[in-house]
């Protein structure tokens, strides 16, 4: 089945509106007045490239192509410049893996797992992306196996109902584990498309994390091997390296198949995304740019860059 993807050019465009205003605005002050670009304008630009968290390696590479290219043409304008870069930013981004969302509707129940640690809107998240999948004419129920806090529970109850989906859910203080179990039997039981399973946001003991998720599958395989399907990661935008930190963590205590980058809107570090590309390689699924139900989008590479620097 063709999966709903929740693209709205304008609103991400809004969302991006302060990474926007830190490359492109900062690029403009520094090439104002100059007939054409030198090299301590350049040096200028690879700054701004840095500070809004797009990484010291591929602001490297693009000015060294910015050189080329002028070395090569007369045309030594803000215009090839920004070209430039959007051609850079493309390249970095078309490392993307395959996406294996497509077998949604064909495996049932897809299972998938959403880690992160506590404040990145993990649990938002994941009323959000239940809201998308419904969206799309698929059954949804959600896991909460986040059962160290208690608002984890009473926050993901409200946006499951506000998504209008099922909810898996034990006292506080239950074994994880055992919500996990019980959500994907529920899951085949009741011939759902979709099992999304919310973990505990920790990352401050990586072998005891390890270990929880381990245990968390091992449950999950008992009732469907071979589970989970995707495990998708979800890092707080505004928090800039720290989200590339986070990835690099969880990527040594678990299988990362995807990222959701959420807060996009409050930070101008939406630069952070193609450094996590360029160095963990893990593909960016859905981004956040607002707090509403639907502002949860279907990341597009081209439609992101296209919002930071097309007019």
């Amino acid at each position: 089945m063709s999966l709903f993807k929740n693209l709205n050019f304008e609103k991400l465009k809004e969302g991006l509106q302060k990474t926007r205003n830190k490359i492109v605005n900062g690029i403009n002050e520094a090439v104002i007045g100059n007939a054409a670009i030198d090299e301590k304008t350049l040096e200028e630009i690879e700054e701004i490239l840095i500070s809004s968290d797009i990484g010291f390696e591929i602001a490297e590479k693009i000015i060294e192509d910015a050189r080329f290219a002028f070395n090569l043409e007369k045309d030594r304008s803000q215009t090839q410049l920004i070209e430039t870069i959007k051609n850079e930013l493309t390249n970095v981004l078309s490392q993307s893996n395959e996406n294996g969302l497509g077998k949604i509707g064909i495996k049932k129940p897809f299972v998938i797992l959403i880690v992160g640690v506590n404040g990145t809107g993990k649990t938002t998240t994941i009323g959000k992306l239940a809201h998308n999948f419904k969206k799309s004419g698929l059954n949804v129920v959600v896991g909460a196996a986040d059962t160290f806090r208690a608002a984890a529970n009473e926050q993901l109850d409200i946006w499951a109902k506000r998504a209008g989906v099922k909810i898996v859910q034990k006292k506080h203080g239950a074994d994880p584990s055992a919500v996990a179990f019980e959500t994907v039997s529920q899951a085949i039981k009741g011939s759902y498309d979709v099992a999304l399973i919310d973990t505990a946001g920790r990352l401050h003991n990586k072998a005891h994390l390890m270990e929880e998720l381990g245990k968390l599958k091992r449950a999950i395989n008992k009732v469907l091997p071979d589970a989970p399907d995707e495990t998708f990661l979800v890092v707080d935008g505004t928090t800039g390296q720290n989200a590339l930190v986070q990835a690099e963590e969880f990527s040594k205590v678990t299988d990362i198949s995807g990222l959701i980058v959420t807060k996009l809107d409050g930070t101008a570090k939406g630069g952070v995304i193609f450094q996590i590309y360029s160095k963990n390689k893990i593909p960016v699924r859905y981004i956040g740019v607002g707090e509403e139900i639907d502002d949860l989008q279907t990341f597009d590479p081209k439609l992101f860059i296209s919002a930071i620097f097309d007019n």
